[in-house]
């Protein structure tokens, strides 16, 4: 299959996934007559839980769009691979919900909201990874560039956030809003552009790959 099909279908869902993250606002301050300003700061979980899952989201279609162009084609895998992940994707609104109704109480409910956008985070990251495994491991099959081989420093680095997903949903059963402020901190690690440039053409492809047999023959 072409990639642009996969890539609109795609593109559609992050919009209605990121777009739903408002709706929690809306209801803020409806109906109240006096006292605004204090509702309006009362409710800051929920502009938390905004802020962190907007920034998720949209940083996953950047490196999706950079993912995507490294492909001339998708296989049926692969598809399935991107179904995966746009569910985990879709899936986003509702742990932010989760965190804002309950990051603040203390009886459990935070607890078990900061520990569920854990597990949905783990759930978007693994299938992400493998979608760049994929690509590596099938570059022959489906790259731009048939020899492309992805570094394991570039690897390691794009899939890291994999691994600090896992210990901030365990740092959530102590302590939810710690976990809350390092979904966002991973989110600001993503920003940072951590995959080739694949408009560079293949001279940034053996560049990726001598630089990760560089880095290998360094290591004592």
């Amino acid at each position: 299959m072409e990639t642009r099909r996969a890539e609109a279908f795609s593109d559609g869902v992050f919009a209605v996934a990121i777009t739903v993250l408002v709706f929690d606002l809306l209801p803020i301050g409806a109906g109240v007559g006096g006292g605004l300003g204090h509702v309006l700061l009362k409710e800051w979980p929920k502009y938390a839980a905004y802020v962190v899952s907007f920034l998720t989201i949209g940083i996953v279609w950047l490196n999706h769009h950079t993912l995507m162009a490294h492909l001339r084609r998708v296989s049926r895998m692969l598809l399935v691979l991107n179904l995966v992940l746009m569910m985990c994707v879709v899936a986003v609104p509702f742990p932010t919900a989760l965190i804002a109704e309950h990051l603040t109480e203390h009886t459990g409910g935070g607890i078990a909201a900061a520990v569920t956008y854990g597990l949905v985070m783990v759930a978007m990251s693994v299938a992400f990874s493998a979608m760049w495994l994929y690509l590596g491991l099938h570059a022959g099959e489906v790259a731009r560039e048939p020899d492309f081989q992805p570094s394991l420093r570039t690897t390691i680095r794009f899939s890291g956030g994999l691994v600090a997903y896992v210990v901030a949903t365990l740092v959530a059963i102590v302590s939810p809003g710690a976990a809350v402020a390092m979904y966002g901190a991973i989110a600001v690690y993503y920003l940072f552009e951590h995959l080739p440039d694949p408009t560079a053409g293949p001279e940034a492809a053996g560049r990726d790959s001598r630089s990760g047999s560089d880095q290998c023959r360094s290591d004592p």
